[in-house]
């Protein structure tokens, strides 16, 4: 079989793979291919709160949660918080976020916030707010919230990143 017939095949495999499944879904895996067959391409973004401007081709560089951890070198468990968000929301192109996710991730590095509520209220709390919370599913306190990253808390990884790469030890978004 040439390489013609190959590629002919692929892309006939993966079309029918990818009928079978749900816009989104489609929509993370063929970001997901993008960033392994061609890191150094900047995927197309989904509209979010974040604008498509406020992307770089950095988040494409990772393809593993402590790549771009290693890379942030995030100092307070906010910012560890916030690491966690920008991998879901920008790399993974997750619509919503939820704590217990957020911190899932978190604790597989061995990194586990102590309150991951209080640390993404305090991301929401920041001037500018690095985070919405979008809604409240249930009317206890022990509700699952969702949120978002706003514009500024991916710039504020994005700068994380930056300054990292520039040889900064370690960078606190303050």
């Amino acid at each position: 079989m040439d390489e013609l017939d190959l590629e002919t095949q692929a892309i006939a495999d993966i079309t029918k793979a990818l009928s079978q499944l749900e816009p989104e879904v489609i929509q993370r895996v063929l970001k997901y291919l993008m960033q392994r067959y061609q890191p150094k391409l900047q995927s197309t973004p989904s509209p979010d709160l974040a604008s498509s401007d406020t992307r770089q081709v950095a988040s494409s560089s990772f393809n593993e949660f402590h790549e771009l951890f290693d890379a942030a070198n995030p100092a307070s468990s906010p910012d560890k918080a916030l690491i966690a968000a920008y991998w879901f929301q920008v790399v993974l192109d997750h619509e919503e976020l939820d704590g217990f996710l957020l911190n899932k991730e978190l604790k597989n590095l061995g990194h586990q916030s102590g309150n991951i509520t209080r640390d993404l209220d305090a991301l929401m709390s920041r001037n500018p707010r690095l985070m919405l919370q979008t809604r409240k599913e249930g009317s206890s306190k022990q509700a699952r919230k969702r949120y978002k990253l706003t514009r500024e808390g991916i710039r504020a990884v994005e700068k994380m990143l930056s300054a990292n790469q520039a040889g900064n030890e370690t960078t606190t978004i303050s």
